[in-house]
């Protein structure tokens, strides 16, 4: 089986458990489109067909390839100034 990089599959853990928090309901009470989207989205990155073992194994997955945090203050890129002709 195919495995996604760890960084895309924390970043769809992490997007779609903010989604699933925010996101309103639809008509019928069930997930709203995005949260939807991400569930099909984790379950094809992990080969399952369920969110729940879908969480579950990227869970595990990461556990194993773990993400390193991001840099909350990177430096910014230098300005290179172009001389006009």
């Amino acid at each position: 089986m195919l495995m996604p990089h760890p960084a895309v599959l924390r970043g769809l853990l992490d997007e779609y458990e903010a989604t699933a928090l925010r996101e309103p309901a639809d008509d019928t009470g069930g997930p709203g489109p995005r949260t939807r989207d991400l569930a099909y989205t984790l379950c094809v990155s992990t080969g399952t067909r369920d969110v729940r073992h879908a969480l579950a194994a990227a869970r595990r997955q990461l556990a194993t390839h773990p993400v390193p945090a991001p840099d909350p203050d990177p430096e910014p890129e230098p300005v290179v100034a172009v001389a006009a002709d």
